[in-house]
């Protein structure tokens, strides 16, 4: 299921709190788990899939970062043995009435459950999660080594262009005493909230231990004329009745510069028309979103007696 969506699994929106996707989890944990189906691979499978979505989502650091990268990166990181690690299947499923037995073991795969409720067991050493939004995954926990300094957060505002273009930017900031000046790479497609991540650049609270990270959080400034919804934008354009009536051309203002469209006669208020692949790139990912444009009929506040008498012409023809 490397590219499903966890919350779609659970059927719940990405914000949902804790409480609902244990609801969620609960409800489809019981509609499919093995006891009820047996020998139907279909549960089988879908029994899967829900406690892997689980098992993701009710940890907060790791639910922060598939929230971060999203699924098919998050896929591409990080192992279902990382993905189950410290997931407790048979306390969850004993205190909703069910015995664990042999069922995880045949569905998940035969392996040593050494880790406490980990289906896939310990490989490679004790391995820890890595809570960095940019790193590079799961690590083995280091021991002996001297601690870490105090990571530091920069708030780095963007504009929508550096979305869509990328860009870099030459920042300068504190670390406790010390000015310091780094360059840092926006990528395309960047969200608002995002984090990055410049390793090392923190402050270093021992001497020769090292230091910690410089995150910063991405802000994206509202553009004065497009709406971003993911890698759509939106824009509104305001015709006259005129125009809606018997169509025109008009010229919209884009990312990449104006572009012409046709508006079909009897366009009514609100119509949106689509523009394609003229949004924004995907984070990390490949294509362009598409801009829609919504119409808006304008009405004039204020007319001559000759453009009255025209309006209640039309008024008596039924138009």
């Amino acid at each position: 299921m490397a590219t499903k969506d966890y919350y779609e699994v659970l059927g719940v929106l990405k914000g949902a709190s804790d409480v609902d996707i244990k609801k969620a989890f609960r409800k489809l944990a019981m509609k499919y788990h093995p006891d009820r189906h047996k020998g139907d691979k279909r549960a089988e499978a879908r029994f899967k899939e829900i406690n892997e979505a689980y098992a993701v989502l009710k940890d907060p650091q790791k639910r922060k970062q598939y929230d971060m990268f999203g699924s098919e990166e998050f896929h591409q990181r990080f192992s279902q043995e990382d993905i189950f690690r410290n997931f407790d299947m048979d306390s969850i499923f004993k205190d909703m009435g069910f015995g664990a037995g042999n069922i995880f073991s045949e569905i998940f795969g035969n392996r040593n459950r050494s880790q406490r409720g980990s289906p896939f067991g310990r490989q490679g050493g004790n391995l820890g999660f890595n809570s960095e939004f940019m790193g590079g995954g799961f690590q083995p926990e280091q021991r002996g080594r001297p601690t870490k300094g105090t990571d530091l957060d920069y708030n780095l505002f963007i504009t929508l262009e550096d979305v869509a273009f990328g860009s870099e930017k030459q920042v300068v900031y504190r670390a406790g005493r010390e000015k310091k000046e780094v360059k840092v790479k926006i990528p395309l497609g960047i969200l608002d909230g995002q984090k990055l991540r410049l390793a090392g650049k923190g402050l270093r609270n021992i001497p020769g231990a090292p230091p910690g990270d410089l995150f910063f959080n991405i802000q994206v400034s509202e553009h004065p004329i497009f709406k971003r919804e993911g890698k759509d934008l939106f824009i509104e354009k305001e015709i006259k009745f005129s125009e809606a009536v018997l169509g025109s051309s008009l010229e919209i203002p884009t990312l990449f510069g104006t572009k012409k469209i046709k508006v079909p006669p009897g366009a009514h208020g609100n119509a949106k028309m689509r523009l394609k692949e003229l949004g924004l790139p995907a984070f990390k990912g490949k294509g362009k979103g598409d801009l829609y444009v919504t119409l808006i009929i304008s009405v004039p506040k204020k007319l001559t007696m000759a453009e009255k008498k025209l309006v209640r012409d039309l008024a008596k023809a039924g138009l």
